[in-house]
């Protein structure tokens, strides 16, 4: 069971129920329509991948191939916090939700005027949570709840010190607070809250410190907890529906979260959620990617160790799992499972329309399931320098890997392609359903990986493994850049309608637009625009800082404007953040990210553009304090 935090009784709840303004007394309307509906106008970005498809694509078209190169900067917000800035800010009727990394500061700014902050949230939170958060202290948003007839609308944050926190939009004033998660054992908060109807959903972190992975459902008018759904244990607690995997029983189906495991190390097996969720209304079913094993070297834990790594198909309402297919059984390389999940609706091959799930996981596969029952319709190398696997095996799901570029005890493996980083890895990509093609943002890193037994101890780095990393094949290892690429991707032909290296990772993710022009950052502090078509490069601005957040669009007052978290760090940028030379530290990101420092230093805020700057401060008298001039002393 949850607990609410101390400084909010049951009685405080109450009192806020009541105090709440009523919405009208006529019947309203669920919830999720309304976010449903919040989500179709291009007005509103009310989710962190735009709508419940998670797809990062907006039907404004103000912005062309033709004029994009007029974008110039309308507005900027500083959010004083160093550190990574991944996610996007919120828009929601003509309000900007913005949060930031620890302390988890939350903004809400007016677009007409703004350079007035209607509120700020800034938690008071135990400084302990950054000694174990892995790889900076990053948030990855807010989440948005359009209120019911009782309760109004709430902004919903996660902090790193294991809370959630519920947030009166119109005030900020908090609403309930609670802890999800024990700082003690390692285990943190970075994920974006997710709403469907009238529950908000939160993952977890710390597989890297032996945390055990799981989802938790509360009710968001109550704060009370619905469920909690493990990665590893018991069926029960996994929460595996009677029919579970009855469509693909060769995925396996109950009592393997204990059964592939050795003894009770699933008790600190790992596989938390820290990624993204998507929804479909239609099979009520909600999905989402449980991450890595614990600890890294593969020698401490025999066995499939199911459920990490896993693609998950679960009823929102009950938490019971429909499907589960595991990508990388017992991984060997911390590919954490965690990616963005796109939806979509296409033909496959024979002609058939079907409902799409399409994953680009860190273990350089993207793979595409049928989300009503988990087929695997395909599974693509993200590039072709991956060499752990020579194929995954559609009819069994398996991977067939490359012993060559295994990892085991008392060997050195090198040259694995690709690195722990993944070829993919947080980055919210985006899906173009009039061109159907995925705009990926990737890594092109590999690794040398020489793995340690170690104890595990509560609270302390669970991990067993020093690595070094370089660019992959197609980039210079003499320099060290080259460290990425950007792609159009087809997933029912599989194929690449295009691709571009960048110099160092493509972080953030990336946006798509109706417009034919798509968007993303650049750890080297770009924002660029490119040809949704032929992937040419249209335009780009230099932001204060390098990027691993994914930009947003959204029009106002007949506007279109284009925004991005700007705020270098993440796990890429570790060792600019913590000023860290060692080239294993960080996990071996130091050293594959040693050439970012001479590009671009720490930042924090929002750069927002639009077709020659058109903005809210057009008219200079906005925001001013006083527009009467005294001249010659009255």
């Amino acid at each position: 069971m949850s607990r609410l935090h101390s400084s909010v009784s049951a009685l405080t709840v109450a009192a806020a129920l009541a105090a709440t303004v009523c919405l009208g007394a006529n019947a309203p309307a669920l919830a999720n329509d309304k976010l449903v509906e919040l989500s179709k106008s291009t007005d509103n970005w009310p989710m962190t991948g735009k709508n419940y498809d998670a797809n990062n694509y907006s039907e404004a078209n103000q912005i062309t191939k033709q004029n994009v190169k007029d974008l110039k900067a309308a507005w900027s917000f500083s959010t004083g916090v160093l550190s990574g800035h991944e996610g996007t800010p919120l828009v929601v009727d003509g309000v900007m939700y913005i949060h930031s990394p620890f302390p988890n500061t939350t903004f809400a700014v007016s677009l007409n005027e703004p350079g007035k902050i209607l509120w700020q949230h800034k938690p008071k939170q135990n400084p302990t949570a950054r000694a174990v958060a892995c790889c900076d202290v990053v948030n990855r948003g807010l989440a948005y709840w359009p209120g019911n007839d009782k309760v109004g609308p709430l902004i919903i944050k996660t902090q790193l010190d294991g809370n959630v926190v519920a947030l009166k939009a119109d005030t900020g004033e908090e609403y309930w607070k609670l802890e999800n998660s024990d700082i003690k054992v390692g285990s943190t908060l970075t994920i974006a809250p997710y709403v469907v109807k009238d529950t908000v959903l939160i993952g977890s972190s710390g597989a890297e410190l032996g945390v055990r992975g799981y989802v938790t459902a509360y009710d968001i008018p109550t704060g009370k907890q619905k469920y909690r759904a493990y990665a590893t244990g018991p069926d029960e607690e996994v929460r595996l529906a009677d029919d579970f995997n009855s469509a693909n029983p060769h995925y396996g189906q109950k009592g393997l979260g204990q059964a592939t495991w050795e003894g009770e190390a699933w008790k600190i097996g790992g596989g938390t959620n820290w990624g993204w969720y998507a929804y479909d209304p239609g099979t009520n079913l909600f999905y989402y990617g449980s991450g890595n094993p614990a600890p890294w070297n593969e020698t401490m834990r025999p066995g499939d160790n199911k459920w990490t790594m896993t693609i998950w198909g679960r009823d929102v309402d009950t938490g019971l799992a429909k499907f589960g297919y595991q990508k990388t059984p017992h991984d060997e390389w911390d590919y954490a499972g965690v990616n963005v999940m796109m939806l979509s609706e296409q033909q496959d091959k024979t002609g058939k329309m079907r409902k799409l799930l399409t994953h680009p996981d860190r273990n350089g596969i993207v793979y595409t399931l049928d989300r009503t029952n988990g087929d695997l319709v395909s599974a693509d190398k993200i590039d072709d320098t991956v060499n752990w696997v020579k194929q995954v095996d559609l009819k069994t799901g398996l991977p067939q890997r490359d012993p060559e570029f295994g990892t085991r005890m008392d060997h050195k493996g090198r040259d694995i392609c690709p690195s722990a980083m993944g070829y993919h890895n947080q980055g919210h990509d985006s899906y173009d359903p009039q061109r159907k093609s995925f705009f990926m943002g990737i890594n092109h890193i590999c690794m040398d990986w020489e793995p340690f037994m170690l104890p595990y101890r509560a609270g302390q780095f669970f991990v067993g493994a020093t690595l070094n990393m370089y660019p992959g094949p197609k980039g210079d290892r003499q320099t060290y850049e080259g460290l990425g690429q950007v792609k159009a991707y087809d997933a029912i032909n599989n194929k690449y309608k295009w691709e571009v290296m960048e110099r160092f990772a493509a972080w953030g993710g990336t946006l798509a637009t109706a417009g034919g022009v798509m968007f993303y950052g650049t750890l080297d502090g770009f924002i660029k625009a490119r040809d949704s078509d032929t992937g040419e490069l249209l335009w780009k601005f230099k932001l204060p800082s390098g990027v691993i957040g994914h930009p947003m669009t959204y029009t106002h007052n007949g506007t279109q404007y284009v925004a991005i978290y700007y705020g270098v760090g993440g796990w890429p940028g570790v060792g600019l953040v913590f000023d860290l030379n060692d080239p294993t530290a960080g996990l071996g990101s130091v050293g594959a990210f040693k050439q970012l420092q001479h590009y671009t230093q720490m930042g924090g805020g929002v750069m927002v553009f639009s077709l020659d700057g058109k903005g809210p401060y057009d008219d200079p008298k906005v925001g001013e304090y006083s527009t009467e001039i005294i001249r010659n002393g009255g």
